[in-house]
C-alpha cells in the first residue's frame, strides 16, 4: 500500500494508464500524480479524456477539486445545470456530492482531479448519465 511520500519528490510525465472501462463511456489516459492510501491522504492524477467521454455519477467521500487543464468539458452536480468548463476553470464538489464530468462531443478534455482519502477509497462510482441530448 502506498501513501504519500515522506520528502520532496518528482513524478515524471509518461506513466499513464488507460481508466477502467466501466467508470465512463469510454476508458481514458490516467496519470498518477500522487497516491494517498490513508486517511485524510490527499490522490491526485491527471486526466485526459477524448470527446463525448463521460464519467458515471459518482461521489467523494472527502470531496474533489478539479482543475481544467485543456479542451472543452462539461459538469453538473445533482439536481443542478449540465455547466461547459474551459482551461483555467477550478471546480470544487463537496464530500458526497453526486456528479459527473467529461469532454465535450466536439473536444478532447484534460484536468487534474484532487480529492482526499477516507476508509481506503477516493470516490464511489453509481450509475451510467442519462444521454445528453
Amino acid at each position: 500500500m502506498m501513501g504519500n511520500p515522506e520528502s520532496m519528490t518528482i513524478r515524471r510525465p509518461g506513466n499513464a494508464v488507460r481508466s477502467p472501462a466501466d467508470i465512463a463511456t469510454a476508458p481514458f489516459w490516467v496519470e498518477m500524480l500522487l497516491e494517498g492510501t490513508a486517511d485524510g491522504e490527499s490522490t491526485a492524477m491527471r486526466a485526459s479524456l477524448d470527446p463525448g467521454t463521460i464519467t458515471r455519477w459518482h461521489t467523494h467521500p472527502r470531496g474533489q477539486l478539479l482543475y481544467v487543464l485543456s479542451g472543452k468539458g462539461l459538469v453538473q452536480r445533482e439536481g443542478g445545470a449540465v455547466e461547459e468548463l474551459r482551461a483555467g476553470d477550478a471546480i470544487w464538489f463537496a464530500a458526497g456530492e453526486k456528479h459527473w464530468h467529461g469532454a465535450t462531443a466536439d473536444s478532447p478534455f484534460s484536468y487534474i482531479s484532487i480529492q482526499a482519502s477516507e476508509a481506503g477509497r477516493i470516490v464511489d462510482w453509481l450509475e451510467p448519465v442519462e444521454v445528453l441530448s
